[in-house]
């Protein structure tokens, strides 16, 4: 390395972010760039250690550990040191498709694997991602080229979210015909209709997808399979299908009052946001969805804060997060060491924006929710909330949630958002494929393989993993695109055998 304590010499240096009074006035997007001046000396903190746990992408108790692409990045962190930035993002691109999705997405797999966190803060690799990415884009570095050479093999993607146009962009490069078929009006999938804008600015999407296009990937946009567009002429006209369509089928809170007018899906609530906001080039905002209503959140993940975010933004009169585990531990446990994910209390964006607009942090924790109450018109006027405990199983030893006797409370609601995941793949697009699923309505293939049980059809992101990360839906395209291109070549060179 170029300086070798440069970890002890230099702290993290953490990227500001405007300020929460004024980013909720808008959707643009709120984290700033790494200061010029910071980039090397951030970089210099690398430790290049001799097991880089950061680039590993384990699974260590069901937990992630390190960047599923298996990114180089202590030697990416040498280049940023040393101003290579041309090379570092050469670098990058061995490894990694959509450096800008994720510079801005991910929860950092790698930092929280990073050997300097155990005594230190760790390196800022996602910050350092983004230097290099955005230094590429802004120099011309960054090409889709279209293939000289193109086989006569032709490959249907559906799908166009980071899975699917992981599989698309190296299967185009590889020479194979690709189209991409896309229900929605635009491309990107959950990058353009879960994620608000604020978090990803929809022309960083846009700005790939053209360089896509340029290359000579065709995208179909309204084209959703399995209803307007048929399977089976589908597998008749291709030589493969890739089913990249996400694990979109959300879980429900079914109790009483569930029909409700006013109670919502999350990710249909934040993408009727984002495509109002894109129709109208930004300016139409729809502050009719939440303006001076009492929003109810249920759920505590990325998509939970999202809408507590944009909620804000729309005006909301109040916003409760409803979070069925218990508050985390705002330090490691002994129970979770390094390199384990760290299990502790994080406080994203809208969480630290819901506690300026209104004084408090907007998570109830071990509470779920009991009834949702209505008037005589149907209209949502409340929820019925009731806090829960965990106890231990005498007979399995496994924990379990009670409903804690006199906890019931009930709290003004005029709006609810769900968002407490998703249960697997969407029927209909399974069923048009006659693909077989497993225990958990994914899509079936035998372990770390991508070919479904119907001859041609393979799979790959969500749809096979179930919920998961920007991150490996990028990697689950890396691994289809190769066992397709060996299906169909004999051999592959996109991927390590």
């Amino acid at each position: 390395m170029g300086m070798k304590a440069g970890f002890m010499e230099y702290d993290r240096y953490n990227v500001e972010e405007v300020s929460e009074k004024d980013r909720v006035k808008n959707f643009s997007e709120f984290h700033k760039k790494m200061p010029k001046d910071k980039v090397k000396e951030q970089a210099a903190r690398c430790m290049d250690c001799g097991v880089p746990f950061c680039q590993s992408g384990m699974m260590i108790r069901g937990m992630t550990s390190g960047c599923p692409l298996h990114n180089l990045i202590p030697e990416i962190n040498e280049l940023v040191y040393r101003g290579n930035l041309k090379e570092a993002y050469n670098r990058l691109s061995i490894t990694h498709s959509f450096p800008e999705f994720t510079c801005k997405v991910c929860p950092a797999l790698c930092e929280a694997a990073c050997t300097c966190s155990v005594y230190n803060e760790s390196i800022t690799v996602k910050d350092n991602e983004r230097t290099v990415i955005e230094y590429a884009f802004d120099n011309n570095l960054v090409t889709e080229e279209k293939p000289e050479v193109r086989t006569d093999k032709k490959v249907a993607v559906i799908g166009s979210g980071p899975a699917g146009l992981t599989a698309a962009k190296l299967l185009n490069k590889r020479g194979h015909n690709v189209t991409v078929y896309e229900r929605s009006d635009r491309a990107g999938g959950l990058l353009r209709y879960g994620i608000p804008n604020m978090k990803l600015d929809k022309s960083v999407i846009d700005r790939r997808i053209n360089l896509m296009e340029q290359a000579g990937i065709t995208f179909k946009y309204n084209a959703n399979v399995g209803e307007n567009v048929s399977a089976k002429e589908l597998q008749n006209e291709y030589d493969a299908v890739v089913l990249a369509c996400g694990a979109s089928n959300p879980r429900d809170i079914n109790v009483a009052g569930r029909d409700a007018k006013g109670i919502y899906f999350a990710v249909d609530f934040l993408g009727k946001v984002t495509k109002t906001l894109l129709d109208s080039d930004f300016k139409d905002v729809p502050y009719d969805m939440a303006k001076d209503k009492n929003v109810v959140v249920i759920g505590g993940g990325d998509t939970g804060n999202d809408c507590v975010g944009t909620a804000i933004r729309l005006g909301a009169k109040s916003v409760t997060q409803v979070e069925m585990m218990p508050k985390p531990s705002e330090q490691r446990l002994e129970s979770n060491p390094w390199p384990e994910w760290p299990k502790v209390l994080k406080t994203d964006y809208g969480q630290k924006e819901a506690i300026y607009k209104f004084g408090q942090d907007p998570r109830v924790y071990n509470t779920t929710v009991k009834e949702f109450i209505k008037d005589k018109n149907g209209n949502l006027t409340g929820v019925e909330l009731v806090s829960l405990q965990w106890k231990k199983d005498k007979k399995t030893g496994r924990m379990t949630m009670e409903e804690v006797e006199g906890s019931n409370r009930k709290i003004d609601a005029d709006l609810v958002l769900i968002a407490a995941g998703f249960l697997g793949s969407q029927k209909y697009v399974c069923d048009a494929f006659n693909v077989e699923l497993d225990a958990r309505t994914n899509v079936a293939t035998e372990c770390d393989k991508h070919l479904s049980s119907v001859e041609n059809v393979y799979v790959a992101g969500d749809m096979r993993k179930g919920q998961s990360l920007v991150v490996w839906a990028i990697a689950e395209g890396t691994a289809v695109a190769g066992e397709v291109d060996k299906a169909l070549m004999g051999y592959t060179n996109l991927v390590e055998e």
